[in-house]
């Protein structure tokens, strides 16, 4: 079975966005500077926004960037006009997936959210998550090589004690390898202490600015749902696997409904990517800066068996080179087919 550009949605392939966390100075630039369309799109998000998202993008600082209420934008446009590109070359997978953020790209790219929505509600979704805790008082942390129900053990002991500051949750299930916890700053650095105690290969605590898709979300959740419900979600072209209950969806409000729990839920990623393998996909092309998704899935084992099929390739597209390098890779695949 091949496949060729000029269809609308090629079945061998699956798209994954990044979230947060993927951002960097310079990202974008090049699409900028060599694509109308790009072009077009970061001079619609600084109006849209109202201030200038593309410099901040091209040039920093870094500092400015990693601010939630930035970030999420940022790598929302990016992420965008890397799938119109090659939506322009004719690449429509047939099925995709977005990390936490990442899900606002997806669906755009199912066409169940406009741009200037999306670029809308991102913006805000980083507000909201920034303003519902205090800078200082959550935290997160990866635990790598460590099992789940262990994990959860260890974080529904501390949150049953009952003393002040105890709240810490699985916020990520990145892979069978890898969960992040998240939620108040001494319960999780309890956390830590314990599951290095217990033997976990790694820990990391990760700088990011609050304890996101957990229960101290809640008050970012109830301010975006109002705001997601002034929001027409169209029925999606190809299915996405949401976050929050890693299903498959093609329904506008189900997409919808799921935007608004996954912010105090945590992201199944794990479970997503288990279904997308699943489902028979052949490529797997993570659209949007740096290579986070398409590294956790080259690792996706389960009691050290490689989940990923022999001849399943992992693709990445962030900047000209990279996408060069992958039409290369798609094209030798169809002539191999």
């Amino acid at each position: 079975m091949g496949f060729c550009f000029d269809k609308m949605v090629n079945e061998r392939i699956a798209f994954l966005f990044p979230g947060q966390g993927s951002q960097y100075v310079g990202m974008g630039r090049d699409f900028y500077e060599g694509s109308r369309i790009a072009a077009e799109m970061f001079e619609e998000a600084n109006e849209i926004l109202g201030f200038n998202l593309s410099s901040l993008c091209f040039h920093g600082p870094e500092e400015i960037l990693r601010l939630t209420e930035n970030t999420q934008p940022a790598i929302f446009i990016v992420s965008v006009i890397i799938f119109e590109i090659l939506k322009e070359k004719g690449i429509i997978p047939c099925i995709s997936a977005g990390h936490s953020l990442g899900e606002y790209s997806a669906l755009y790219a199912a066409g169940s959210l406009n741009f200037s929505e999306g670029i809308h509600l991102v913006r805000l979704r980083g507000r909201f998550m920034q303003e519902a805790v205090p800078v200082g008082k959550g935290a997160m942390a990866a635990v790598i090589g460590l099992g789940r129900e262990l994990i959860e053990g260890i974080c529904e002991k501390i949150t049953g004690e009952g003393r002040n500051n105890d709240l810490v949750q699985p916020a990520n299930y990145n892979s069978p390898e890898q969960i992040v916890i998240a939620g108040e700053k001494e319960a999780v650095e309890r956390a830590v202490k314990i599951t290095q105690d217990m033997g976990a290969k790694k820990v990391v605590m990760l700088s990011v600015s609050a304890p996101f898709h957990t229960k101290m979300m809640k008050p970012a959740e109830d301010r975006l749902s109002i705001e997601l419900d002034t929001i027409n979600f169209k029925e999606l072209i190809f299915p996405v696997i949401t976050n929050v209950d890693a299903k498959a969806i093609k329904n506008g409000d189900e997409a919808r409904m799921a935007l608004k729990r996954q912010v105090s839920n945590p992201v199944r990623w794990a479970e997503s990517m288990k279904l997308m393998i699943d489902s028979g996909v052949e490529i797997v092309i993570e659209v949007g800066p740096g290579k986070v998704l398409s590294g956790l899935l080259k690792r996706f084992a389960v009691n050290g068996a490689n989940l990923i099929k022999k001849d399943m390739r992992c693709l990445h597209v962030e900047d000209m080179k990279s996408l060069e390098k992958t039409l290369k890779e798609l094209r030798v695949q169809e002539l191999g087919s």
